[in-house]
């Protein structure tokens, strides 16, 4: 996830009435909300094939090597137990290109066998697969072609979407076309396969791609759920959301949202981002709150899934104010909760992510529920966190323990609703309400 300063010229080359709340059960979140985890094939499958990330990291040996991170590709048997065992019920991955067709026009059948084999078993744990059919990654012979600066791209990847969705459609799978797609150009950019003259080219062609991806799935399953994931990204939403996201609004099913970070009057360390040091960002759990409602006003007839949220720590070190990987999943469920109870659809939160994984050049920062030191142990032991036993009794009960107070505060003057918050703070009564 590490982004670069970058950020801001690229993005700014593209372009110069309440629903009822629903229903109720214990626990106080509504009856079939899904609660998943998720990994992504580049960060966690390791054995990795040629790809345009495995040349960046060629590239740059300033990053740390890519080893096999946390080997998911051998070891999802016990990691998707370890899912199961959360009570989730949903399991998002990625479904990557360059694994299924390393060659143009050659599949490669025992990747395919194992992503067969990955989705029943998801199946058979009672997990609803999500599978996103683009997580940045390309292969390497679609890179030398030009990717996404390149028409052709369209056509290719469209194929192995129609490939990829016949052959798991029957699975009931939540679908994402492109991950982020703002980062997605963001990183072609920083790592020097696009010119910045090229970014509204790359952004027109997603949109096609998605455009034309969302019509295929719904013609192989007329009851598909399709979204492109979108990441709130602070000052600069309102451009990465026009990278795919507000281009086409009419090929949504539900919006598929990825939260992280936020800012407000007192707390920059945001701009922290562009280091890439995550674990010393002031978290601000309420500012998904103001999200879910900016969301929802935009695009009312849409339910959310909150596909990512998650905590960084620093190699594993607790956080030196005592904030927990456990307070902040718990803090974001509350404020998710009171936005259900303004009449907000929110469907389903996913925890990103199950294991650390490589995240984009780095093993420093760690999001999982269980660790992983790729750097230090070769075995690749998983250690569950302290917010394995929190996630697992939040999913228990469908909701927090009675009585739950937000370890955070509200934000004064946070940014996603300024002019509210910098007037008065929400109030946080003792959960649920």
């Amino acid at each position: 996830m590490t982004r670069a300063f970058t950020a801001i010229l690229a993005m700014t080359a593209l372009f110069l009435l309440p629903v009822p709340a629903a229903a109720k059960a214990a626990g106080g979140f509504p009856e079939g909300f899904m609660w998943g985890v998720g990994v992504s094939g580049f960060q966690h499958e390791g054995h990795y094939p040629d790809s345009n990330w495995k040349r960046f990291l060629a590239a740059r040996k300033e990053k740390d090597p890519y080893q096999n991170s946390v080997d998911f590709r051998h070891r999802y048997p016990e990691d998707l137990q370890r899912a199961a065992s959360l009570g989730v019920g949903v399991f998002r991955t990625s479904v990557e290109w360059a694994r299924v067709e390393p060659e143009r026009g050659k599949t490669d059948w025992k990747e395919v066998r194992y992503y067969d084999d990955l989705v029943s078993r998801m199946v058979s744990h009672g997990m609803r697969p999500m599978l996103s059919l683009s997580h940045f990654v390309h292969p390497g012979w679609v890179h030398d072609q030009g990717a996404w600066k390149n028409e052709r791209t369209i056509e290719d990847w469209l194929d192995f979407a129609e490939f990829v969705v016949k052959r798991y459609a029957k699975y009931d799978v939540l679908w994402v076309t492109f991950n982020e797609a703002s980062y997605y150009i963001l990183d072609e950019v920083r790592n020097k396969a696009l010119k910045l003259s090229e970014v509204p080219t790359m952004s027109a062609n997603l949109v096609k791609a998605h455009r034309r991806a969302y019509d295929l799935i719904h013609r192989l399953d007329d009851d598909a759920m399709v979204t492109a994931n979108v990441a709130y990204s602070t000052v600069l939403n309102p451009l990465f959301d026009r990278a795919l996201f507000t281009e086409v609004p009419d090929k949504l099913d539900y919006i598929g949202l990825d939260y992280y970070l936020s800012m407000s009057a007192a707390n920059l360390t945001v701009l922290r981002v562009f280091s890439g040091e995550y674990w010393t960002i002031e978290p601000e759990p309420d500012g998904l709150y103001h999200v879910l409602h900016d969301y929802h006003r935009r695009l009312p007839h849409l339910p959310i899934y909150i596909i990512e949220n998650g905590a960084g720590t620093d190699d594993g070190k607790p956080q030196a104010d005592g904030y927990q990987r456990s307070h902040s999943i718990s803090d974001h469920v509350y404020w998710i909760h009171r936005a259900i109870r303004d009449g907000i659809d929110v469907i389903g939160y996913n925890y990103w992510s199950l294991l650390d994984a490589y995240e984009w050049g780095a093993y420093r920062p760690r999001f999982g529920l269980y660790t992983v030191d790729v750097k230090t142990d070769p075995s690749l032991t998983r250690r569950p966190t302290e917010a394995v036993a929190t996630y697992r009794g939040i999913i228990r009960r469908n909701g927090l323990p009675k009585g739950y107070v937000p370890v955070k505060e509200p934000a004064r003057c946070s940014l996603p609703a300024l002019l509210t918050t910098c007037r008065s703070l929400p109030e946080t009564p003792p959960y649920p309400e």
